[in-house]
């Protein structure tokens, strides 16, 4: 059927617009007044029979070709739980009102359908039921309530269209979820033989000359960092499906600062990375996911700074117990914009993205570390002076 109106059936008020609306219909297709009445009033008795069983009916009213003939046709959808009685004169009174009367039965729902057939002499054809369609959806209001419920509809129809949208890009995000993690599997392997073979070439004493030396360094270096991206993947996926485990022990804060400081220093020989200690306290996390923040917010604020320059980081107790570290750098900075999506994932700031390697997962992943300690993750920033990175963590 080519639908031309559509009235939800919940309350009188709609009975004039389906006798109105139906009315219009018959008008516009070139019925007779006596052809227009009766299509009508079979209409308006089958819409309040509806009406006072449930708010729930639905009217559609269209056209169906047949051939070369076309039907004038109302449908009237409701729940297949009603039942009608002798009490329902209206049920029984459209029945002789139209040629065609017939009550469809389904699953869920039931629709009584309507039609009377159109004389050929009408002449209908698509660019008519078109220009017939349009005149309906640029009508307007025949009435106050009729503008509200058309209202209603246009906000319950952009709803359904963005609880779809939604729909769909949550089954996009499980695929792509899905794929990174199978991919980082797979491609893990690999490039951990890889790797080994590297160390065991680089141990070949006597065997390799210094030029081959170099580069299996340069192959391990690579395959280092390969392992780390791979690793932040995995790290993504587990984080978006919820697998993501911790092992939480009680540390003295104090002496995992300085450990930490110790190893990123030797890593990172072209910085100074320094420690400010402060009173001592115990916090209860996951020593490896905490290496892992340090190593990310310590690794960016070198990447993102000149040869030679200051790394500091600093311990300090907040009033209400927590432990608050503080990351800061004398690099490029960041602007206002960046500041606000910098902890979302694959965020990478257009400016850096040609000078700087790297997928935007580290701060990413650093921040639901953090939150899932029970912390919160900040940073402070000016274009051209440098970066400051917070976190808190609760006191054990």
């Amino acid at each position: 059927m080519i639908k031309v109106v559509t009235i939800t059936l919940e309350n009188e008020m709609d009975l004039v617009l389906a006798h109105k609306r139906s009315m219009k219909v018959a008008e516009k297709l070139g019925l007779t007044v006596a052809t227009q009445t009766t299509f009508a009033t079979a209409v308006s008795e089958i819409a309040r029979t509806v009406i006072e069983h449930t708010d729930g009916g639905m009217l559609e009213i269209g056209l169906l070709q047949n051939k070369q003939r076309y039907s004038l046709v109302s449908l009237v959808t409701f729940d297949n739980a009603i039942r009608f009685t002798n009490a329902d004169s209206g049920f029984y009174y459209a029945q002789k009102l139209v040629p065609e009367f017939s009550l469809i039965e389904d699953t869920g729902t039931n629709t009584i359908e309507m039609k009377i057939g159109l004389p050929r002499s009408l002449k209908l054809d698509p660019s008519k039921i078109t220009a017939l369609k349009k005149s309906f959806e640029d009508e307007a209001p025949l009435n106050a309530y009729d503008e509200i419920k058309q209202r209603n509809l246009s906000l319950n129809r952009l709803a359904e269209e963005q609880e779809e949208e939604l729909r769909r890009s949550k089954i996009i995000d499980e695929k792509k979820t899905e794929f990174i993690s199978i991919a980082s599997h797979e491609i893990k392997t690999p490039i951990t033989v890889i790797k080994a073979y590297t160390q065991i070439a680089k141990k070949l004493e006597g065997e390799c000359s210094d030029k081959v030396k170099d580069i299996l360094n340069k192959v391990d270096t690579q395959t280092t960092k390969l392992l780390s991206l791979v690793q932040q993947l995995l790290d993504v996926s587990k984080i978006e499906n919820g697998s993501l485990l911790y092992n939480k022990e009680p540390v003295e804060f104090n002496g995992f600062v300085t450990e930490m400081v110790s190893i990123l220093q030797h890593i990172l020989p072209h910085h100074v990375v320094m420690a400010n200690l402060c009173q001592d306290v115990t916090v209860m996390i996951d020593r490896l996911r905490m290496e892992q923040v340090f190593s990310n917010l310590i690794g960016n604020a070198a990447k993102y700074s000149k040869k030679n320059t200051a790394i500091t980081v600093t311990c300090s107790v907040a009033p209400d117990g927590q432990a608050l570290i503080a990351i800061g750098d004398e690099g490029i900075g960041m602007s206002a914009k960046s500041i606000e999506s910098i902890f979302n994932k694959f965020y990478r700031d257009k400016d850096v993205i040609r000078t700087h390697s790297g997928l935007g997962m580290g701060l990413y992943i650093s921040s639901k570390i953090i939150a899932d300690h029970g912390g919160r993750i900040w940073v402070e920033s000016k274009e051209g002076i440098g970066s400051t990175f917070y976190f808190s963590q609760p006191a054990a």
